[in-house]
């Protein structure tokens, strides 16, 4: 590797440090980064530095936080929350996997993953404020769901890595590839779910992994003034004693209040929802620009609470993915990132060099585009699948999972939806907690993938 591609990775890594100890942002670390490589390093001009900035992914972020801020000021996100807590009688427990596999039905239907976790999140996250879930473990379920989708055999994603499969003259069923995807991300979605509840009563954390049970009459509460710090947090009666926000022994608690009635501007927001939800999922449209446009349609009906909302826009991430975005771009225009995946095929051993990619993929992703990733990173291993030493469906579905399983980084799309509507949390702290989530996904899942796709079925 040549001192122009290693120097910008020295700087990428520096970004990190600096970001670790120092509270600023690290998006403008990133454009200052992208103005240095490629002014100076790539000869580009502002106009072909700024050619890779990610404006897709903000406008999703400013469209889709502008209109379900709207959306949570009139209180229609509340009623969707209490009537979601309602539908399962109390169990809040269940929560979680019913937005899971929500996401997964929209992805498979034909959904990008972000719009996906993009009309998703907004009701995850507060549902997760509401009863003091972990946001962390709400966050992670909802993406999880959405990549479990992902490669469907009508889905973009994954008639796109069969495409690229199938030009090579080699195949790949596609239920294959969804199927290995739903179960890894289901199994990644347990760990997590099992792995959190268990720190949760070895440590004092603020919140649990499961929530806690919302009691009866819980719209009137909410409606009176009570936030849900007001819930008891003691280990009275009935409590676990844990130092956590406890919950009764008992956790299905039937909630019996009778709904609030809905206002004029509700049914508009929810006719709202549903009409962006159609032009979203059924004639693909994008996601950013219906959902500014409803906004803008909300925000005609309470034209007070306008400044708030775009106020409300969590401006903070917009700066963090777009700064990061850029630079990682403008880091793959000076051929690092492909340098780093030859150096892996020299390596010589199959399964070696599948766990490298693997891992190349992943580490990339967390910052980058999947997508595009996939469309670079998979050709490069078609050489070594036409030998036949590894099992074709299972190096494909693990690079492809790999790719996209670690997008739970506050850098992706995914990430930062969650990120941007975060509730009862501060989000400097969540971006952390984000992050290190991300580290662990990044170091585990590759190696998990590879695991069960490559090496078990190449040693059987």
């Amino acid at each position: 590797m040549t001192s122009v591609e290693l120097l910008p990775l020295i700087a990428l890594v520096s970004m990190f440090v600096i970001a670790t100890f120092f509270p600023i942002n690290i998006g403008i670390l990133g454009f200052i980064g992208a103005f240095g490589v490629g002014y100076f390093m790539l000869g580009y001009d502002d106009k072909e530095i700024l050619a890779q900035f990610p404006s897709s992914i903000v406008l999703t972020i400013v469209g889709v936080t502008y209109f379900f801020g709207m959306a949570k000021k009139n209180g229609t996100i509340d009623l969707l929350v209490n009537a979601c807590i309602r539908g399962v009688r109390g169990r809040v427990t269940v929560v979680p996997w019913v937005f899971f596999f929500c996401a997964s039905v929209l992805t498979a239907l034909g959904t990008f993953s972000p719009a996906a976790v993009a009309l998703i999140s907004p009701a995850a996250m507060s549902f997760a404020a509401r009863t003091k879930m972990s946001p962390l473990v709400m966050g992670i379920m909802t993406i999880n769901g959405a990549h479990a989708g992902a490669f469907s055999p009508i889905s973009v994603s994954g008639v796109l890595v069969c495409d690229i499969v199938h030009k090579s003259g080699l195949s790949i069923s596609p239920w294959t590839l969804f199927l290995a995807s739903y179960g890894i991300n289901l199994l990644l979605s347990v760990l997590t779910v099992v792995g959190y509840a268990t720190l949760a009563r070895m440590r004092s954390f603020e919140f649990s992994a499961t929530g806690s049970p919302v009691p009866t009459g819980f719209d009137d509460m909410w409606d009176g003034g009570t936030t849900p710090e007001d819930l008891p947090t003691g280990g009275g009666a009935g409590g676990t004693g844990t130092g956590l926000l406890t919950r009764p022994a008992h956790t299905d608690v039937a909630l019996e209040a009778a709904p609030t009635s809905i206002t004029r501007v509700q049914k508009l927001t929810l006719a709202l929802i549903g009409i962006v939800l159609v032009l979203v999922l059924v004639f693909h449209l994008p996601i950013s620009f219906i959902a500014i446009a409803a906004g803008a349609v909300l925000a005609f009906t309470d034209l007070s609470k306008q400044s708030e909302a775009i106020a409300g826009i969590s401006w903070s991430t917009v700066l963090l993915v777009a700064g990061m975005i850029t630079y990682i771009s403008v880091l793959q225009e000076i051929g690092t990132i492909d340098h780093l995946a030859e150096m892996a095929i020299t390596i010589g051993a199959p399964l070696l060099v599948a766990v490298v990619l693997c891992y190349v993929i992943g580490v990339t992703s967390a910052f980058a585009s999947s997508t595009a990733l996939l469309t670079a990173v998979i050709p490069m291993a078609l050489p070594l699948l036409q030998t036949g030493a590894l099992p074709v469906a299972g190096v494909v579905a693990a690079l492809a999972i790999s790719a996209t399983v670690v997008d739970v980084s506050p850098f992706s799309t995914n990430g930062a939806l969650v990120l941007a509507n975060a509730q009862g949390i501060a989000r400097p702290r969540f971006y952390r907690q984000l992050l290190l989530n991300a580290g662990i996904v990044v170091a585990v899942a590759p190696a998990l993938c590879w695991l069960i796709l490559v090496a078990a079925p190449a040693l059987i």
